[in-house]
């Protein structure tokens, strides 16, 4: 049976627009539950990957509640984080209120969180279809979002399209490890325990029983590879967490 919130095709993002609206108020939460914090782990290698430089703009496509938009800014890139998701960007805003003025509770409004770093900024978009200019970024990040796209080759051609020539592409998400038999835990860890925190903590157990669903349409860390070199980029590999479980795929435009 079909998870209810996967639908290939043109019906896709409103699916997955319906999905993280209903679970944006705990996505944080449940991210640090299902990943035993180690997503915070794998989003740092990302970024590590990245390396930004003051200065820098960097475009975080499907931000979410804007974990690495937020990491981006702090090494001094001019950070923009960019979601479909209304409620998810609602939360990344007020967490940046809340992260540019820790004090107002008490009445002293301090930037002192972003003293070191410079403040992003969130936009709602699509991110097939995103409105930058052509060659403006020099870095493009996606973090579990390419696999809720329509057509994954077609986002990644959308983040070559808006980044500058040599500039980093890098993609995080859930893998298909190459060993069958860790395989087939990491497959049973999300058909049978992720959904349950979903239904504790969310009210839908569908709602995180999707994982598994989009993963087994997902190209994955290898697919995601070929796709890269099919459309021309350049220094691609593939960074490999926790045995394939996840992964961070690379590459780079031309000069």
């Amino acid at each position: 049976m079909q998870n209810e919130f996967y639908a290939p095709g043109e019906q896709r993002a409103s699916r997955v627009n319906e999905l993280f609206t209903r679970i944006a108020p705990r996505y944080d939460l449940i991210n640090d539950l299902q990943s035993f914090g180690l997503h915070r782990v794998w989003k740092r290698r990302l970024i590590d990957l990245a390396q930004p430089k003051p200065n820098e703009r960097a475009l975080d496509l499907c931000c979410g509640t804007g974990d690495l938009t937020f990491a981006l800014a702090r090494r001094g890139a001019r950070a923009v984080g960019l979601d479909f998701t209304a409620r998810m960007l609602e939360v990344a805003i007020e967490r940046k209120h809340n992260q540019t003025h820790p004090d107002m509770a008490t009445g002293n409004q301090s930037s002192a969180s972003f003293s070191t770093g410079t403040i992003p900024y969130f936009v709602q978009g699509d991110a097939l279809v995103t409105p930058f200019p052509d060659e403006s970024f020099d870095i493009v990040t996606v973090a579990y979002g390419l696999r809720n796209l329509s057509d994954s080759t077609a986002g990644l051609r959308e983040m070559q399209r808006v980044a500058k020539p040599g500039a980093r592409l890098l993609v995080l998400d859930f893998g298909k490890p190459d060993n069958v038999v860790w395989r087939k835990v990491y497959f049973a860890y999300l058909k049978v325990f992720v959904p349950v925190l979903g239904r504790i903590f969310c009210g839908s157990a569908s709602a995180y029983a999707y994982i598994l669903e989009s993963l087994k349409h997902y190209p994955a860390q290898r697919g995601v590879a070929a796709q890269m070199e099919g459309i021309g980029l350049a220094n691609i590999r593939i960074v490999n967490l926790l045995g394939g479980v996840m992964s961070v795929n690379y590459a780079e435009t031309r000069n």
